[in-house]
């Protein structure tokens, strides 16, 4: 088997061709990107015989097909303005795909890989990706559910990469059509910074107010879960305190609309004059606390009771005191590993439907996930409690 990692000398997709390199049995790896130098640097880090480099210019859409051609599957690891694109290569290409962020650029290509009897995942990290199995796992043991509500903390830089910048600027977009939360059968735009609510996440994390973000899960648990009577979805997420308060400021002062300024002469957007400054900067890219927490909480019913399932996720400390985890790939390879772990699956034949599909669709037993994250120190924690009823008065 051989796979295409595209934008794979990325910092998160390095670290998913890292775990290919681990635990995989593809012949051939490729490190396909953009950048020469850097994919040389990441092909040069593994030193594995499986591993080479292609350059590739996603935007040349002929010429990346001719190069994915031939390979079983495509491990995308392009931006979210991209995907669309990439997507579009894959299909063509008859290969399976497996992307990070699935905001739905990929449905277009959605017949071309059912006509090819091609699988494609958008959007398979720890969130959206971890977070739906999680989810699942919880309302599979449910005769109904009543409400889900998934939340994340994402504890790294606002700038490490462009790609990194780019994700939380989208995210707190004011005129993004995509935050919404699914409540009583309909899908309810929200502003950002909308429904705050305390998470308690585990160690070294600890308590903090999250908002609702635009995330794939609220749609696709809403599909999954229609079944089982669902009222309630509601994803949330953070990042560094600081961050949450720069992004904040941002917003109030109307930064987040990109609106044009004149800078000697030139029209440039306010916001990607900030975005180049963090990218740039110390303050931009470094942050005390690094690393990954998920929390997810659904509640339902079982043989007539109300029961309350908390799952949380835990990985190495971030510390230096485990080898690979320090500092930033505490966070890169939490969102690396699950990404190479669908990729690896799929190449399998784990997946046997064709077409774009969600996380529940591909994975309808979540514990081969939560098997896998466990070779590489990644481990779910549940927590189930018994809820009292309440009486109208």
């Amino acid at each position: 088997m051989k796979v295409f990692c595209l934008g794979g000398a990325g910092k998160i997709c390095r670290e998913a061709v890292l775990d290919l390199v681990q635990f995989s049995d593809f012949e051939k790896i490729t490190v396909a990107d953009f950048n020469e130098e850097e994919g040389r640097k990441v092909v040069e880090w593994l030193n594995d015989p499986r591993v080479d480099f292609m350059k590739v210019n996603v935007l040349d859409h002929d010429e990346t097909v001719a190069k994915m051609k031939g390979y079983d599957i495509v491990m995308d690891g392009t931006t979210i303005k991209l995907n669309g694109k990439s997507t579009a290569c894959i299909a063509e290409a008859g290969c399976h795909g497996v992307n990070l962020n699935g905001f739905g650029e990929e449905n277009h290509s959605h017949q071309t890989f059912v006509e090819k009897g091609k699988t494609c995942l958008p959007g398979f990290g720890m969130t959206p990706g971890l977070t739906q199995m999680m989810a699942m796992y919880a309302a599979n043991k449910l005769d109904t559910v009543e409400s889900v509500r998934v939340s994340h903390g994402s504890y790294r830089p606002i700038a490490f990469s462009k790609s990194i910048t780019e994700t939380t600027t989208y995210e707190y977009d004011p005129n993004l059509p995509g935050r919404v939360v699914y409540e009583n059968g309909e899908f309810l735009q929200v502003p950002p910074f909308a429904r705050p609510r305390e998470i308690e996440l585990p160690e070294p994390y600890g308590k903090g107010i999250q908002y609702i973000i635009p995330h794939a899960e609220t749609k696709t648990l809403a599909k999954a879960l229609k079944a089982k009577g669902i009222h309630l979805i509601e994803v949330r997420g953070t990042w560094p305190k600081q961050n949450m308060q720069l992004v904040k400021a941002l917003y109030d002062y109307g930064f987040l609309r990109n609106d044009l300024i004149t800078i000697n002469g030139k029209e440039v957007g306010i916001l990607d004059c900030v975005a180049e400054y963090l990218y740039q900067s110390q303050e931009g890219t470094e942050t005390e606390l690094y690393g990954y927490a998920l929390h997810v909480e659904v509640i339902g019913k079982k043989n007539g009771e109300t029961f309350q399932h908390v799952l949380t996720h835990t990985h190495p400390r971030s510390d230096g005191s485990v080898e690979g985890w320090e500092k930033l790939r505490a966070y890169t390879r939490n969102v690396a590993i699950p990404f190479a772990i669908a990729v690896q699956l799929i190449a399998k034949g784990e997946v046997k439907q064709a077409g774009i599909l969600t996380p529940e669709d591909a994975f309808k037993n979540p514990s081969i996930i939560f098997e896998e994250l466990k070779r590489r120190d990644i481990f779910i924690h549940e927590r189930v409690g018994k809820l009292r009823e309440t009486v109208p008065v």
